[in-house]
């Protein structure tokens, strides 16, 4: 595994939030990993292992995830605020420039910051999110977030991981259920296996259009100057094919990648991505066109 520091921030709301920075040279733009709705920077180790070193690489842990402080306020957990928290971390740490690479709410965090920074972002990988989320999708997610799951072991909590997860990586073995039970749970004072995340996070998240923001193609129009991976599992309810085609063409710059046999998400330490975050990151170290 990669080294990395503790990073932490303010929000401009007081809480201390925390991300894992893994240190590389300030010549090299820096690469911003944003998690999922339920996960946190564990998510990006692999990423991280791949990239950093000659690269400066941020995994954040979103407010309420990680060690990331729960908020008082659980309407607070919300896409736009998320893009704030980021902002303040952007300041907090002196960047300027960066590669966003976001995964689910990630990914829409990644739109909103386009609109919020402009000029800011120099490429950019949506990891199986678009502008427009698939209903399906959706109601599986609002079926589990914020449910407590509690286990006595390890192999209890991955056995259960997997069962709820056999659709979307249909061929991992225990080894890798265990370590995705690993980035999901945390081990809590009293010896029990919990979720990692602040339950309340599911609150705002149950009221219908707050997962996302109001107008998320105009948000994604705020990519049009710059680099854009597109990452889709071949097998998700989240982001549709249809979609996914649509956001390419819709952009100057767009790869996009599908994964066959993989559901929402990837977790883009697969094969068949890790060439097309290779050459992101070079279509975004281009000096931006003069205005």
């Amino acid at each position: 595994m990669a080294a990395y520091q503790d990073l932490f921030w303010w929000s401009r709301d007081g809480l201390r939030l925390h991300a894992r920075d893994y240190p590389g040279d300030a010549g090299v733009l820096p690469v911003l990993c944003l998690p999922g709705l339920t996960r946190n920077a564990r998510d990006y180790a692999g990423v991280a292992a791949r990239l950093a070193g000659p690269r400066r690489v941020i995994a954040v842990d979103f407010r309420g995830r990680g060690e990331s402080a729960y908020a008082k306020d659980p309407m607070s957990y919300s896409p736009l605020v998320y893009a704030q928290d980021i902002a303040a971390l952007l300041e907090a740490a002196g960047i300027t420039r960066f590669v966003s690479i976001g995964t689910s709410l990630g990914g829409i965090v990644t739109m909103l910051l386009a609109g919020m920074l402009p000029g800011r972002i120099a490429g950019a990988l949506l990891n199986d999110v678009g502008p427009e989320i698939e209903p399906a999708g959706l109601a599986r997610i609002r079926s589990y977030v914020g449910k407590p799951s509690v286990f006595p072991t390890w192999m209890h909590a991955g056995g259960a991981v997997a069962e709820s997860n056999a659709d979307v990586y249909p061929d991992w073995g225990v080894e890798q259920w265990l370590a995705m039970a690993k980035r999901l749970y945390r081990l809590n004072s009293a010896g029990r296996i919990v979720l990692d995340y602040d339950l309340k996070i599911a609150e705002p998240f149950r009221v219908p259009g707050a997962e996302a923001g109001p107008d998320m193609w105009r948000a994604l129009a705020g990519l049009n100057d710059v680099p854009v991976l597109i990452v889709r599992g071949g097998r998700s309810d989240i982001l549709s094919a249809a979609t996914a085609e649509r956001m390419a063409a819709s952009l100057p710059d767009a790869e996009l990648v599908t994964l066959p046999g993989i559901g929402h998400a990837p977790t883009l330490d697969e094969p068949g991505v890790q060439g097309a975050i290779d050459r992101l990151l070079v279509r975004a170290a281009r000096e931006p066109a003069a205005a």
